[in-house]
This record gives structure tokens, C-alpha cells and sequence, in this order.
């Protein structure tokens, strides 16, 4: 297995190749390069990929340091919460030193997270105004108390969140995610991807669409996706109809059932199979 040690691409490009990759990829529901939002734009991401690298790069320094540098950054260049879920997600990842162990390296990371982590997402959090985020009961973001540690609002936020799932779990979604595509080795990353997004909706309710849309909607998307992931059975002419109809739905209601957690859960899947060697560029 090639490392990321070995890698003539450093920390900083891995991060920017990963979000590229995953936005690049035609995902049904999702901002791609063959579909932008009224508000929001391929570009808007593609720039977002590169002025977080080197934050996010960075992240050994401090987890909630890199996140709120990260969104702070995008929203100084492209004045949109494109990115928010997926610093989360890929800081305690990079901040891992050794790339062919990061699964005991990030339960690592994660133990070591600290109030001041949580003081800084919580900044970014503020910042990014992500959609459909609503009151918490405990420790909301716009309340002055504040978790003793980062990982503690994350176990709070864990039963309506996806990327807050993710500090409680090690990051199983993303590593059941990143085996997925590893699996799919022998076809095109871009199809590789599409493929992991849609069985990732068919596994999990897309969090982002449950705090805009709410349960019956959420409910609703898993079960399309679940019909789509299973049209693979009757061939890959019959699988592309239903992902094409799948994302027709997503994109209904002025793209308030778009699939974001799953997007930010996929691009760090891409992530971890770029950081431990399994996936090599080009993949774009």
C-alpha cells in the first residue's frame, strides 16, 4: 500500500484533490460541474477546495483552530457555507501524522479535543449559518454556555447529525464509505463516487434534508435512493434511469432536499482512501 508519506502530494493537495473529486462527481441532489443551485455554484466550491487546504493541513495545531479558519476563509472568497461539514470532517483526519493507521490515530485526535475546539467550531458554526439548524435544548450555538470539550456537543448533536455522528462512532460511516469505493476499483472514480453517494443515502437519512425538510421527507429520500441502489440488480441501464430520477426528486422544492451531509461524508471517504494510498490521482 502506497502512504501518503510517499506521495509526491502533499497534506495540503490531498485535501483540495479530495473536494474537488467529490464535487466534481455528478451526485443526484448535489451542486456538481454539470449542475449549480441559484445561489450556489461549481465554482463557488471549486474555490472553496483550494483556499482550504493548507488550513486544513494544518489542523495537528489545533482541530477547531483549523475548522474555524477553514469556513472564515471560504466565506472571505465565495461568501457561502460550502465547506463547513466537510472541515469537520477532514481536520481530525489530516491532523493524523501517520496516514497508514488512521483509524487508532484519529481515536486519538478525537480524545485530545479540547473547550477550546469547541469554542472555535462554534464560531465557524455562527459564521457558516448552515441551513435548517434549529435550537438544541444543550449547548445550542447561539447560547453562551459552552461543552467542556468539543466531543461532548458532538455525542449532543450526534441522534440528528451526521457529521456530529461521526466523533462518536470514529468515524465508521466514512470508513464504511471509503471501503465502498475501494471495492469499486475497477471503474471510473467519478462513477466510483455516485455509486457510494447513492448507497450512502440508501443506509443513512441524509441529516441535512431532516433539519430542512423534516422525518417525512428525509424518510422519503432514503427510500428513492434504496429503489436506485437496487436498480443495479437489473443493469447499469436501469441503475443510471433511476439515479436520473432520483436526482429529478432531489432537486424539487428549490433544492431544499439536496443531500449534504451525504456529500460531506463522501468527500471524506475520498479522503481517507487518498490519504492511506488506496485511491491515486488522476480521479477528477
Amino acid at each position: 500500500m502506497t502512504s501518503q508519506a510517499t506521495s509526491p502530494l502533499s497534506l495540503r493537495e490531498l485535501v483540495t484533490i479530495a473536494c474537488l473529486a467529490e464535487i466534481t462527481a455528478p451526485k443526484p441532489g448535489n451542486v456538481h460541474r454539470g449542475a449549480d443551485f441559484e445561489d450556489t455554484t461549481f465554482g463557488d466550491f471549486a474555490i472553496s477546495a483550494v483556499v482550504i487546504g493548507d488550513v486544513i493541513a494544518s489542523s495537528s495545531a489545533g482541530i477547531g483552530e483549523a475548522v474555524y479558519r477553514a469556513v472564515a476563509r471560504t466565506q472571505h472568497y465565495v461568501g457561502q457555507n460550502t465547506n463547513l461539514g466537510i472541515a469537520l470532517l477532514l481536520a481530525p483526519l489530516a491532523a493524523v501524522s501517520n496516514p497508514d493507521d488512521l483509524r487508532n490515530g484519529l481515536s486519538n485526535v478525537l480524545k485530545e479535543l479540547t473547550a477550546h475546539d469547541a469554542n472555535r467550531v462554534y464560531q465557524a458554526i455562527r459564521i457558516a449559518a448552515p441551513g435548517g439548524l434549529g435550537n438544541a435544548s444543550r449547548w445550542d450555538v447561539n447560547q453562551e454556555e459552552m461543552p467542556s470539550c468539543l466531543l461532548s456537543a458532538m455525542r449532543e448533536a450526534a441522534d440528528r447529525d451526521a457529521i456530529a455522528r461521526q466523533f462518536t462512532t470514529g468515524f465508521q460511516d466514512v470508513f464504511t464509505i471509503a471501503d465502498w469505493l475501494a471495492e469499486m476499483e475497477d471503474a471510473e472514480a467519478s462513477s466510483r463516487i455516485v455509486r457510494a453517494h447513492v448507497r450512502s443515502m440508501a443506509t443513512w437519512v441524509d441529516t441535512l434534508i431532516l433539519r430542512k425538510c423534516g422525518q417525512t421527507v428525509a424518510d422519503q429520500a432514503k427510500q428513492r435512493a434504496q429503489k436506485a441502489h437496487e436498480a443495479k440488480k437489473l443493469g447499469d441501464e436501469a441503475y443510471w434511469n433511476a439515479v436520473g430520477d432520483l436526482d429529478f426528486w432531489l432537486r424539487g422544492d428549490g433544492n431544499r432536499r439536496n443531500p449534504g451531509s451525504t456529500a460531506d461524508l463522501i468527500c471524506a471517504a475520498v479522503f481517507v482512501l487518498l490519504r492511506d494510498g488506496r485511491l491515486q490521482p488522476p480521479i477528477l
